[in-house]
């Protein structure tokens, strides 16, 4: 449950994330706020397409691709989508690992900032959609670690039909073994 919240949370701050300005770059007293889509095509159209490209990926792929995977998996844990294990570990695995590659849009704002501070000539700051683009990055990060990958496994027990007597044969060791006590060694210093 509280994945879903912290997934539908996420979901919510994408929104003015990418619709808010992100930062304003003043150069010689002109400039104006952007968005992160804005400073995409900016790039682009300035022929800086490898940075564009860099930048649409940590900023707009890989949240949206964090979010679609959380709500995939808890999904298939609820049991309205087929569960496969393999693919929802390795999905689970992909979410997990690319969390962190979205504070990388941050960092390049948090640079910027501290660096271009010229007075009248330049100025670099940042704007709303920085404060709602660091919550979804951090609380999908917090989604992940709150998503307890067991429950794919036992949503597919449950799909399959298999109940917990049925697992715990399935699976040798799981049972509990009653405790075998050893009889005492001869000659031992304390029988004497």
């Amino acid at each position: 449950m509280l994945t879903w919240a912290l997934t539908i949370t996420g979901a919510l701050l994408l929104i003015p994330a990418n619709i808010l300005p992100v930062m304003t770059v003043v150069y010689l007293g002109s400039g104006e706020p952007s968005t992160i889509i804005g400073g995409v095509m900016q790039l682009y159209t300035a022929g800086l397409w490898g940075i564009a490209l860099i930048v649409f990926i940590a900023s707009i792929a890989v949240p949206v691709m964090k979010l679609v995977g959380l709500v995939l998996l808890l999904l298939q844990v609820q049991g309205v989508l087929p569960v496969n294990p393999s693919q929802a570990m390795t999905t689970y695995r992909i979410v997990s690992a690319i969390g962190r590659w979205s504070l990388l849009d941050l960092f390049m704002i948090s640079i910027l900032v501290a660096l271009v501070d010229m007075g009248a000539v330049a100025s670099v700051s940042a704007g709303p959609a920085a404060t709602a683009f660091a919550s979804v990055v951090v609380i999908t990060m917090l989604a992940v670690r709150c998503f307890d990958p067991r429950l794919v496994w036992d949503a597919c027990d449950a799909s399959r039909g298999v109940g917990a007597a049925a697992v715990s044969s399935a699976r040798p060791g799981l049972e509990k073994e009653p405790a075998k006590k050893e009889p005492p060694e001869e000659g031992v210093a304390g029988d004497v």
